[in-house]
């Protein structure tokens, strides 16, 4: 830590002499030193640069941890009529979860016995064991796939894709509703788990 900071002060003292008499490119290089240099004294979230199931893992805990920490009786609420409610949104990640995958070999759940489900499963303890199971699937299915198999031709709504390709939807789609849901805790006045409270 000691050699840290001596290097950001060594940075600082860096751009005051060059950059900030107009060195143009220096500014920005020393800035940057700086910046990169002060990232490094915070813990990086786990999983964050770690491929794709270290990416997995990482919003996977992060949907888990945002469905435990929002009350039960806020798990029906939505922003507007028409618009899906908190739990119709972390069972459409759950149930797009199995499908995709599915796409890909696994066969679905056979307790999915409804295209309503989205609807149906409303209460907190269902939703999250829902929620889990398929965050589980996809990490379990991916860990076993060989990387010939990434290459796999296979067709979702008559189009060809990979499941490579499959893949990345899954964690593309889970993330999209991540930010989804964050914005709806953070109009009930839920904190994300990982936030600092008061952000």
């Amino acid at each position: 830590m000691p050699a840290l900071d001596k290097r950001r002060r060594g940075r600082l003292k860096d751009w005051r002499a060059n950059g900030a008499r107009g060195g143009g490119g220096n500014v920005k290089t020393s800035l940057l030193a700086i910046v990169l240099g002060t990232a490094t004294l915070h813990a990086q979230p786990e999983g964050i640069w770690q491929g794709y199931d270290g990416e997995w893992g990482h919003v996977s805990r992060q949907l888990m941890a945002l469905a435990q920490a929002t009350p039960a009786e806020k798990f029906a609420w939505r922003p507007a009529p028409g618009v899906r409610s908190m739990s119709e949104v972390y069972m459409h990640i759950a149930l797009a979860n199995f499908y995709l995958l599915s796409v890909t070999g696994p066969k679905m759940p056979a307790d999915i016995k409804s295209s309503d489900m989205e609807k149906t499963v409303t209460a907190k303890a269902d939703v999250i064991d829902w929620l889990k199971r398929s965050l589980d699937a996809v990490k379990t299915a991916h860990a076993s796939v060989k990387p010939d198999d990434l290459q796999r031709k296979v067709k979702i709504a008559d189009r060809d894709a990979n499941v490579d390709g499959m893949y990345l939807r899954i964690i593309i789609h889970a993330n999209e509703h991540m930010g989804q849901l964050i914005a709806y805790a953070r109009m009930n006045g839920i904190v994300p788990p990982w936030s600092k409270a008061g952000e």
